[in-house]
């Protein structure tokens, strides 16, 4: 028998598999699985487990951000524009949103 907490977790957590390597994404606010109005500017946080990585990295979400305010200088073609898997795997949940990785270099 499950117990009800793990059928439905009272905060938002995704297990990832991208290019490989296995994480955990996860929230801490409980308003995101319920409140829309949750979802304007929120944290994520995502943890490998690795040695490298000896705590979460905090990662902000953007569900509102515009098109129009991302660097013009570079094509869509180019490297720059690239997108990393961890924010394409955020993406399928909030299509368009901007991913800030809050001064950590990007691992994933």
């Amino acid at each position: 028998q499950v117990c009800p907490g793990l059928r439905t977790p009272q905060v938002p957590v995704w297990l990832c598999s991208l290019c490989g390597r296995h994480g955990i994404l996860f929230g801490t606010e409980s308003r995101l699985l319920s409140d829309w109005k949750a979802e304007r500017v929120f944290h994520l946080y995502f943890h490998t487990g690795q040695r490298e990585q000896s705590e979460p990295t905090q990662l902000t979400i953007d569900t509102h951000s515009h098109h129009w305010e991302e660097d013009r200088s570079e094509g869509p073609s180019k490297p720059g524009k690239r997108r990393l898997s961890l924010e394409m795997a955020i993406r399928t949940k909030w299509v368009g949103a901007t991913v800030s990785w809050n001064g950590t270099d990007t691992f994933f």
